[in-house]
């Protein structure tokens, strides 16, 4: 059985080593530094991390800085780990695409998928209703994201969301929402200021089953609905 073509836009692997070696190494050489400035550090009104800071000052010469450097190199991995479950990887052939973050993979039919744009640092899937299906943040190159998508035969939006005008200002009370989407909303903002993103992921989720898209602007949000053709204005 012959494979369908595809293209994989992801970050090259020399990124994933950097992370892997850089960051431990620069978290040992840090580790080795703190070693001389803990007795300062723990002067301070407030200190991050006081525990290990006063294990670093206790344990006597040269086990002190053993210790401190060994820290280092954990809180190094610990960050490579973070970064490299960060990264996104897009996989585009002629029926479907498929997108993987954090070992989790979402596939998106090619009859769901209506056209693709960048959103700043944000790739960005239409549905065919004008719904947003998917919207991942990405460091990923726009040059090499829109030759994916139009070498199979998907629409890329060159100018951005074909939609950006249908948005308005989300404001408590709106009579032009679905019933429970204003308290939605309030939740939202209040996750928002909080910086609890997976709940404001959660919550725009909610509000796309209602039928309401949501872009962000820092804290604020901007709302639009489905269209049922999914006619863009151009």
């Amino acid at each position: 059985m012959v494979e369908p073509r595809r293209t994989v836009v992801a970050d090259p692997s020399w990124v994933s080593l950097l992370f892997w070696v850089g960051f431990p190494v620069l978290g040992g050489a840090l580790g080795a530094a703190l070693r001389w400035l803990v007795p300062w550090l723990l002067s301070l009104p407030w200190t991050p991390l006081p525990g290990p800071l006063r294990l670093v000052e206790n344990t006597p010469s040269p086990w002190g800085t053993v210790v401190a450097v060994a820290l280092g190199v954990l809180a190094g991995l610990g960050l490579a780990y973070s970064a490299a479950n960060d990264q996104l990887r897009v996989v585009v052939t002629d029926h479907q695409i498929a997108v993987t973050r954090a070992g989790a993979t979402t596939e998106f039919a090619r009859h769901r998928v209506q056209g693709v744009f960048r959103d700043g640092k944000q790739l960005v899937l239409l549905g065919t209703e004008a719904q947003e299906l998917a919207r991942e943040a990405s460091d990923l190159p726009e040059p090499a994201l829109r030759a994916a998508f139009v070498g199979h035969g998907y629409r890329w939006h060159a100018d951005g969301d074909p939609y950006f005008d249908d948005f308005r200002r989300w404001v408590p009370g709106l009579p032009e929402l679905p019933p429970g989407a204003d308290a939605l909303f309030t939740a939202r903002e209040k996750a928002l200021h909080d910086e609890d993103y997976s709940d404001a992921r959660q919550l725009r989720d909610e509000l796309d089953a209602l039928g309401v898209v949501v872009r962000d602007d820092q804290t604020r949000q901007f709302w639009r609905r489905h269209r049922a053709n999914g006619a863009p204005h151009d």
